[in-house]
């Protein structure tokens, strides 16, 4: 009997996506934690605030230049090879930040922890494109893009729980926080070379059959697409339309998490611990949701510009809600801002992928990526240099939430298909 396509997409989707999600809640943790130790890390090692957003944005900075080639680089050599390589070098410099004990070395090792990340999430994105049919790929994306709020939601309590370590040994409770965050991360790359399959030809998990049928039906969707060469990436203008708006989202996005920690201890009237973390965890089960929900809805419908408009939309009215609300209402409105940003970008990954393919989809990837990296970077010192302007702590925020708002304004402007609607299973 012929295998059923969507069986064959299921059993792949369970195969790849609980792997690919655990090593991002790695990834995502391992840039974002600087978060959870601003305070206490800023404390003894007399880093300024000025000095901590350009750290904290710096990571984005290597990382920006390195995804194009990073992306090419794992079309070339295998993601089994490049994906586990990248995931043990950065699991091995997110470890030493807890060395890293003066300006220069946060610098220095946050430089480098970006150059070491900056092949991994492209790359899974192209992965993705190269194992998943476009129809179902928002639904797949979101399930992926569910390891930054898993990452947030689990993560917040084990950095919090992690820094009341201090003095464990001598060391501070950010050493540790590091340490074993990055071990963590060090030892699933190991276990990626163990278990990733480079591509559909050859999973080993899949019959001769299935691997037949989902090849086919890939190289099939292939063929339709206009442009293969890796200058076509670079030169069409949607191509940097779309690189424009995902560098708006990652503006909001990164201004949410490297800053969420201390809004929240402000608004309990606290310093960040393991209680913080627990409320600060809150918005980031609010995002799961929407990142399992908004995606299939968009799949169901095949509706891709208006529901990314939307949810980016109510993430900025949800941002700027929170800089001046009672604590109640501003936790509230910090869920739908980080629904919002979370959501809204598995939806917006499936645009890229139905323009391109070959070298171009991998170059596409990288260069979009490339510009929400300069928005990573943008991201901290936007909201530091809006609250020394205004003279108010909030007005960062303000200034977020402003610019998600124009994002949501450029998605509308796009001009895309409808994605293909999903076959109804046989029998």
């Amino acid at each position: 009997m012929s295998p059923n396509l969507e069986q064959v997409v299921n059993k792949t989707r369970l195969r790849l996506i609980p792997f690919m999600l655990m090593l991002y809640i790695l990834a995502f943790l391992d840039r974002a934690n600087i978060g959870f130790a601003k305070a206490s890390y800023q404390l003894d090692t007399g880093l300024g605030d000025g000095a901590f957003a350009l750290g904290a944005g710096i990571f984005f900075v290597a990382y920006a230049f390195l995804g194009v080639p990073a992306n090419l680089l794992m079309r070339k050599f295998g993601a089994r090879a490049w994906i586990g390589g990248t995931t043990i070098v950065w699991g091995i410099l997110s470890a030493s930040m807890g060395y890293a004990d003066s300006e220069w070395k946060f610098l220095l090792v946050r430089s480098l922890l970006g150059a070491a990340e900056a092949g991994f999430f492209p790359g899974m994105i192209y992965l993705t494109s190269q194992w998943f049919p476009q129809r179902s790929r928002a639904g797949i994306m979101g399930l992926f893009y569910m390891g930054a709020p898993l990452a947030l939601t689990l993560g917040s309590p084990l950095s919090g729980a992690l820094l009341e370590m201090h003095g464990f040994m001598g060391h501070p409770g950010w050493y540790w926080m590091f340490v074993i965050e990055g071990s963590i991360a060090l030892l699933a790359g190991f276990a990626t070379f163990m278990y990733l399959d480079n591509t559909p030809e050859e999973a080993r998990f899949l019959a001769p059959e299935e691997r037949e049928l989902l090849t086919d039906t890939l190289r099939a969707e292939e063929s339709t697409k206009a442009t293969s060469k890796i200058s076509d990436a670079i030169k069409r203008w949607p191509v940097w339309h779309l690189a424009i708006i995902y560098m708006i989202i990652q503006i909001s996005v990164y201004g949410l998490v490297f800053y969420l920690p201390t809004q929240v201890g402000a608004l309990m009237g606290t310093k960040v611990g393991f209680k913080v973390s627990l409320v600060a965890a809150i918005p980031w089960v609010a995002a799961l949701f929407g990142t399992y929900y908004i995606p299939r809805y968009s799949d169901r419908t095949g509706e891709r510009r208006i529901t990314a408009a939307m949810t980016l939309l109510a993430a900025g009215i949800g941002l700027g809600v929170s800089a001046f609300a009672s604590p109640g209402v501003a936790i509230i409105a910090l869920c739908f801002a980080a629904a919002g940003f979370i959501a809204v970008q598995p939806v917006f990954w499936t645009m890229p992928t139905s323009l391109l393919s070959g070298a171009a989809l991998a170059a596409g990837i990288g260069f979009t990526n490339m510009f929400g990296a300069f928005g990573g970077f943008l991201a901290p010192n936007i909201k530091a240099q809006a609250d020394i302007f205004f003279g108010n702590h909030m007005a960062g925020l303000v200034t977020l939430a402003i610019i998600t708002v124009f994002g949501s304004l450029a998605i509308l402007a796009l001009r895309t298909k409808k994605a293909p609607q999903p076959v109804p299973s046989e029998g």
